[in-house]
């Protein structure tokens, strides 16, 4: 996958989406100094080659009942492409892994995981994901203290 070339009309457009994907054709017009028109056309066009995957709202986690965050590294028992397979299988099946990343290094896997409050996370992390065969060990950090989230890309960097 290859990145697009982006004008500065066209930043101006994703940074306002970014930081409000509810704004009105006239609002991101006035925003990004384009006719609605244009940036209609515009948007489109990202839409159409992958850059704007979809628009969503951002939850807070605590307000809706998520008491416990962790990170969760994964090593699985075999490599190669059928364990894998095998894996993401599996963790598909659980709706409180928000994400995971195949990565580099020490383990294997990254998880970031919600659960209602400690008693889950550990039920979660002893039965379900230590249950499954292909997993050969886990690591897990509760997270703390968020300092700093955001999903907006750095575009004028």
């Amino acid at each position: 996958m290859h990145s697009i070339e982006l004008d500065a009309f066209d930043r101006r457009l994703l940074q306002a989406l970014q930081n409000n994907s509810r704004l009105t054709s006239l609002e991101l017009a006035e925003r990004v100094r384009l006719s609605a028109s244009q940036c209609q056309r515009r948007m489109k066009k990202l839409e159409d080659a992958g850059v704007i995957e979809r628009y969503t709202a951002v939850l807070n986690r605590a307000k809706t009942g998520f008491e416990v965050m962790a990170v969760i590294t994964v090593r699985l028992e075999k490599h190669g492409r059928f364990p894998s397979q095998e894996f993401k299988e599996a963790i598909d099946r659980y709706p409180q892994i928000l994400e995971c990343w195949a990565t580099t290094g020490d383990c294997d896997y990254i998880l970031k995981v919600v659960t209602r409050d400690l008693n889950t996370f550990t039920v979660f992390l002893m039965d379900e994901l230590l249950g499954l065969p292909i997993v050969a060990s886990v690591k897990s950090s509760i997270l703390l203290q968020q300092l700093k989230a955001t999903t907006a890309l750095p575009l004028d960097i």
